[in-house]
């Protein structure tokens, strides 16, 4: 499509649109599984509805309920008991292997250099509601409505209706139910939670106090214990679980017993006692006890209209001004559940353009829903989280993950979200520093490896049993902190540039300084590319190297990222020079034998070249280093290699490689790929689906649940309608499929810092506006 300079001065005339669709998920019965549960939250404390009949469960999390204590560099107790203590001497052998070609060697000698794991995400607990009525069940519904982010419950019980209604208020810091019942209902309300506690129950409440564990290891780490706990360390917690009713009420073994109720409030607010990345949870905490109190007080004799108006007009100062239009679906589908929506996309490949919008839409819901929280971004969950053992930690992994949670933030209206992530970078970039001087004698600058969690942990993991694919890549803070750029083009603030230039700066120096020559170019040595493997012409399978694609197209973005952030705020004029200096020497990007973009330094195999992860794409996207020519053709054959059979957050970034690349239609077969039905990791009927792909509640199946995917996916869909560079070029349409020939969208932001609407029929811009 047209690539084209728009002065801020045009606006052409806008027409009225067609009405957006609802954006409603809905189903016909309760969830029996958490992926069919229904997310709601406030950026902190999250809850997952499950709507049942006889017992109502609300899964709940704080995304501040961690377990461990401040990173502290060498003191931490894994490397006091010899874990990487080895580092600084390991390196140059490393390197001496890898000059000799010796990569079994290296391999060995990688993991020498492992520090200890990131800490563990938690649940917070679970609240429950007993139903004590008989009587049979009909017209059920149960819904999450996105314009207003309240989910909702309705059936009749013997004839009588009965209604809850479910939000998470950011205003008032609290879970919100609401019931009504007519004729009156009865309820025993009980809460629980999977970790050390105490619980009582008074006349109204319910009052919880507990802790997490302060230090813990990660389910796959061979040791006979995963979770330490001390009541004296740790993050603790008090949850606080109200209820006001017009029927009658006792306490009855913990739990508050209701009778003959047409009316009840339920309210549940949470406090940890985190108070920062460096703050003892104990010594130095916040007073979690009296901030639960004084939330829950604040709620009591509230009526519930105005907490409902409350949360709704603070809802909607985020998630309105985007609308997205692709379509009308038959009438006839729209009515099914959505999960039945979902499987009949998947198997009859019928066009369903209103369940693709609102998965686009729900993508913007869950950012909102799991990233308010300042210096703590949403997890590879997001918010949500019922394991005290999740996959992975539900930590954050940042060779992929992490950075794609936000890619859709800035150009769907979401910058201040993002800018959650940039204060944890700034986070990062306090312990980088250490692991920078302690792990790799690098003085100048921070980095961060594969994993992190809310203590920054920065160092390489895998405690010297890691595979180096993952456990010893360098290049987590170099990626992360390109984010810091990207916001400045959106939003276009100076000061929140000047604060975090030297955190990108930063981290630009530790590439600098990690560098390495060889036959007179710039490589790093040793590297890694996330997660994969390669085979050498000898034959061997190995995974440690040097001069890898991946890292360099970091290296380039950071960098060049930097000089141009320093160039913005006309500083250091020494750094620009050396920056670009060392950039021009850089190892070049190479097309391999078949044609793909090479990924290893030499024209070796893939071990598995249709493996998951696409790391030396990165300069198409979200880089911006390969746009057309012989590199461009390259990528392409790469994705081409690699298929459309993939995880769930691999589709997401696949879609935005296609569409970066102007492959509209094929962006448009990894969208649906990404939308395939996949079933609860539970479930076990005739009918179980597994894979990558799309959970019944619209949640990201990696399998299992990752968020990364549903923000991917999001983030695709405006790299399909809309490219826009920082020199205030915008592509319009520039990778439209056909299926989407006629629509809208509004409120997308540029990389100038504006806001665009575009209009199309026929597959042709009818109408912009800029403002």
């Amino acid at each position: 499509m047209k690539r084209l300079f728009l002065p801020i001065c045009l606006l052409l005339l806008w027409s009225c649109h067609r009405p957006a669709p609802e954006l409603i998920l809905h189903y016909d019965r309760p969830a029996e599984f958490f992926e069919e549960a229904l997310p709601l939250g406030n950026g902190r404390l999250g809850a997952m509805v499950y709507g049942g009949t006889t017992e109502e469960k609300i899964s709940l999390n704080d995304i501040t309920l961690w377990t461990g204590e401040p990173d502290r560099g060498d003191l931490h107790p894994d490397i006091q008991a010899g874990i990487g203590s080895e580092s600084a001497a390991t390196l140059p052998l490393i390197r001496e292997a890898l000059d000799r070609e010796d990569y079994a060697e290296a391999d060995r000698l990688q993991r020498k250099m492992q520090g200890h794991y990131s800490e563990t995400y938690q649940p917070l607990g679970t609240l429950t509601l007993q139903h004590l009525d008989d009587g049979e069940i009909t017209s059920y519904h149960r819904q999450l409505d996105l314009s207003d982010a309240i989910a909702s419950v309705s059936y009749s019980r013997g004839g009588k209706k009965y209604q809850a209604e479910y939000f998470v208020s950011a205003p008032d810091s609290a879970l919100i139910i609401h019931i009504r019942a007519e004729g009156g209902t009865s309820l025993a309300i009980s809460y629980d939670t999977p970790l050390p506690h105490l619980t009582a129950a008074t006349d109204r409440l319910i009052v919880t106090d507990g802790y997490a564990a302060w230090h813990g290891y990660p389910g796959y780490y061979n040791t006979q214990e995963h979770l330490l706990y001390d009541s004296r360390r740790g993050i603790h917690f008090r949850t606080l679980v109200t209820v006001q009713a017009d029927g009658r009420m006792e306490e009855a073994d913990g739990s508050l017993k209701l009778q003959d109720c047409r009316d009840i409030l339920l309210t549940v607010v949470n406090a940890t006692s985190f108070n920062g990345f460096d703050k003892d949870p104990v010594k130095e905490g916040r007073d979690y006890q009296a901030l639960a109190e004084a939330a829950a007080l604040r709620l009591i004799g509230q009526d519930i209209r105005v907490l409902r108006n409350r949360h709704v007009k603070d809802y909607h100062t985020l998630f309105d001004g985007v609308e997205l239009y692709l379509g009308e679906t038959d009438p006839a589908l729209r009515k099914l559940p959505t999960d039945e929506q979902l499987r009949r996309y998947t198997d009859s490949a019928c066009a369903n353009p209103e369940l693709e919008a609102l998965y686009f839409q729900y993508g913007r819901y869950l950012l909102i829903a799991s990233s308010r929280t300042r210096g703590v971004p949403a997890n590879l969950q997001g918010l949500w989280n019922e394991s005290v053992d999740p996959p992975w930690s539900s930590n954050y992994t940042i060779n992929i993950n992490l950075e794609e949670n936000y890619w859709a933030a800035e150009a769907t209206g979401l910058g201040s979200l993002h800018e959650n992530l940039l204060d944890f970078i700034g986070n990062l970039s306090q312990t980088g520093r250490h692991a920078a001087q302690y792990y790799y004698g690098v003085q100048r600058g921070w980095c961060a490896a594969h994993n992190s969690d809310i203590w920054a942990m920065s160092c390489p993991v895998g405690m010297g049993s890691g595979d180096p694919s993952w456990a010893n890549w360098t290049m987590g803070g170099a990626w992360l902190s390109t984010h810091i750029w990207e916001h400045w083009l959106f939003c276009r603030d100076r000061e929140r540039l000047r604060k975090d230039y030297p955190v990108l700066k930063g981290a630009a120096e530790f590439c600098l300084d990690w560098l390495v020559e060889k036959d007179g170019e710039l490589i790093t040595s040793p590297c890694t590319t996330p997660e994969n493997i390669y085979i050498t012409d000898a034959g061997y399978i190995g995974e440690s190297f040097y001069g890898g694609t991946a890292d360099l197209a970091i290296i380039r973005e950071c960098i060049s990222d930097a000089v141009a952030a320093a160039r913005e705020l006309g500083v250091d004029a020494d750094f620009i020079t050396e920056a670009e200096t060392k950039l021009a020497r850089l190892h070049p990007y190479q097309v391999s034998s078949a044609g793909t973009l090479q990924e290893w330094y030499h024209d070796w195999k893939d071990y598995d070249p249709r493996h998951r992860h696409q790391s030396h794409l990165i300069g198409v996207y979200p880089g911006h280093q390969i746009k057309d020519g012989p590199l461009a053709e390259a990528a392409l054959k790469t994705l081409e290699t690699k298929g459309f059979e993939t995880t769930g957050w691999s589709c997401g970034w696949r879609i935005n490689l296609y569409a970066r690349l102007g492959e509209g239609e094929k962006a448009y077969q990894m969208y649906r790929r990404l939308l395939r039905y996949v079933s609860p990791d539970g479930y076990r009927g005739e009918d179980a689906r597994r894979g990558g792909g799309t959970y019944p509640n619209l949640m990201d199946a990696h399998a299992p649940f990752q968020i990364d995917g549903n923000f991917g996916g999001c983030a695709g869909v405006v790299e399909m309608l809309l490219h826009s560079s920082a020199d205030g070029g915008i592509e319009t349409l520039p990778a439209l499929p056909s299926a989407w020939s006629n629509g809208y969208i509004k409120g997308l932001r540029t990389r100038a810092g504006r806001t665009i609407d575009l209009t199309w029929s026929n597959s042709h811009i009818t109408k912009i506006k800029v403002r």
